[in-house]
């Protein structure tokens, strides 16, 4: 099989470029092939997904008939069907990326690929535009991670957003040429002295001093950082115990943003594995979102703030009540694709179960209300 070449991550300009195109397209021309691909590495085991789009694919094949197309038209939608499966087949997944979307439709002249971090679940559509519901979601969902990658005397900082990475100016704060304490002569004093010399409690106290003007200095940095733009996480990395030393001096509302530390060596790491690492991390913090959702559920079923099963909560999306639709990650029924789309365009908040535990308390799909019936 021949391998394409890995598409390179986008920016965030390129992203709303091609957003903006993509919503420019009006119904009346040809339809546009729309597949959105959760690529993690559950998804990349054994080759799921593949297993899954060449089955999507051939249930969209089987539906053509339905969509009262001419036999041309017919054909070309056909050829961007198979031509999206190649590119899957072909492509190499890019580092730091956990889903793809693909739009397609040869006849308009269309084929944009988007690495993505996240991808709700897998679906693949044929319908008049392109379904950019998910893309538009994203990024105000996604928000902006900053990071620092510090050691004991600087700070390199990075912005993670939904689509790109960018390092922002870093920080070097002077300290001592060594972190080592080399006494002479007698006023080194005794090796063995209880407690240390003078000289030697200086030469510590200094180094301390130091370290939390650096940590101070970070915390700070990252204060101003994060008034300038929707911050929804703050990661460190760092070796040892540096990576998470900065935390205790942050400002008290950042604190809850913290999603965690990761042992990276701050001169030497490239902002791909930045992202990377920032990315795994809200993986984490994902997890604990799913069974807090599915509690929560639970929970609401008790006083009319939720409902559960798939007839329910697609009556609740028609009549406008879902404020957090909640999807069973690993169901295949169509309609759990149909109930996503419909949640995007109502701008309700989406929750796509994986934890085990938490999918346990949802029968397909569920949902937290704005208001009850």
């Amino acid at each position: 099989m021949t391998t394409t070449a890995t598409p390179a991550l986008p920016t965030d300009e390129r992203v709303r470029d091609a957003v903006r195109r993509l919503s420019r397209i009006v119904p009346g021309g040809a339809p546009v092939v729309s597949c959105y691909m959760k690529l993690e590495l559950r998804d990349k085991t054994r080759g799921k997904y593949l297993i899954k789009l060449r089955n999507r694919v051939r249930t969209a094949l089987a539906g053509l008939a339905d969509l009262r197309l001419d036999p041309a038209a017919r054909k070309a939608v056909a050829a961007d069907l198979e031509r999206v499966q190649r590119f899957f087949e072909r492509t190499r997944v890019p580092q730091g990326t956990r889903g793809m979307a693909v739009f397609a439709s040869k006849t308009r002249g269309l084929f944009e690929v988007i690495p993505l971090p996240h991808v709700y679940r897998s679906r693949l559509a044929v319908r008049p535009v392109p379904l950019v519901g998910e893309l538009l979601a994203l990024e105000a969902e996604f928000g902006t991670i900053l990071v620092a990658a510090c050691d004991r005397s600087a700070a390199r900082f990075f912005a993670v957003t939904a689509f790109g990475v960018e390092e922002l100016p870093g920080l070097v704060v002077p300290s001592s040429r060594t972190s080592k304490f080399h006494g002479s002569g007698p006023a080194a004093g005794h090796p063995g002295q209880r407690g240390g010399t003078m000289g030697e409690r200086h030469h510590h106290q200094r180094i301390r001093e130091e370290k939390h003007r650096l940590y101070a200095a970070i915390a700070d940095r990252l204060f101003h950082l994060s008034a300038g733009r929707p911050v929804a996480g703050l990661a460190f990395a760092g070796i040892g115990v540096d990576a998470a030393a900065v935390i205790p001096h942050l400002h008290t509302y950042l604190h809850d943003l913290v999603l965690g530390a990761v042992r990276l060596t701050p001169k030497r790491v490239s902002p791909a594995q930045v992202r990377e690492a920032a990315l795994a991390l809200r993986d984490q913090r994902e997890q604990a979102w799913e069974r807090a959702h599915a509690e929560a559920v639970v929970d609401g079923l008790a006083t009319g703030w939720a409902v559960n099963g798939v007839e329910a909560t697609l009556q609740a999306l028609e009549r406008g009540q879902v404020r957090t639709l909640i999807v069973d990650g690993r169901g295949d029924d169509p309609g759990l694709d149909d109930a996503v789309e419909e949640a995007l365009a109502q701008r309700a908040q989406i929750d796509v179960l994986y934890d085990e535990r938490a999918r346990r308390a949802v029968d397909g799909l569920a949902a937290l209300l704005r208001f009850r019936t």
